[in-house]
């Protein structure tokens, strides 16, 4: 996968807090609730609601966001597409990471299932 270090540099350097609200208002737009993207993002990361709303409030950055993450062992099964690269050829580990959540929410956005977002190894 033939991604730029600056665009790696760049996505490290994002402030979570700054995203998080177009997640939110992404999922909202299509019916899907603020409780259900937290759910999501547990299952990715491990954050409850109260460490969730510590990040925000810190101002992290995705870097320091997925260092303290205790990420899902199933992480790994979201594959396909994601702002046209292929998530699982993404070779730098945090761009992948960060793939992995916005995968997510456009599956959550699309109306997919949960326990379908919430992948289970089989």
């Amino acid at each position: 996968m033939d991604i730029s270090n600056t665009h790696h540099q760049r996505m490290a350097k994002m402030i979570f807090a700054s995203v998080y609200p177009l997640y939110l208002t992404k999922v909202e737009k299509k019916g899907r609730t603020k409780e259900e993207l937290h759910q999501v993002i547990t299952w990715l990361t491990g954050f409850d609601d109260q460490k969730l709303q510590e990040l925000i409030q810190e101002k992290v950055t995705f870097e320091t966001f997925f260092q303290r993450a205790s990420l899902n062992p199933n992480a790994p099964l979201i594959t396909g597409l994601i702002c046209g690269y292929r998530i699982e050829d993404i070779e730098n580990p945090l761009t992948r990471q960060v793939r992995y959540l916005d995968k997510l929410v456009d599956e959550l956005a699309k109306g997919r299932k949960m326990e379908k977002i919430l992948r289970q190894a089989v």
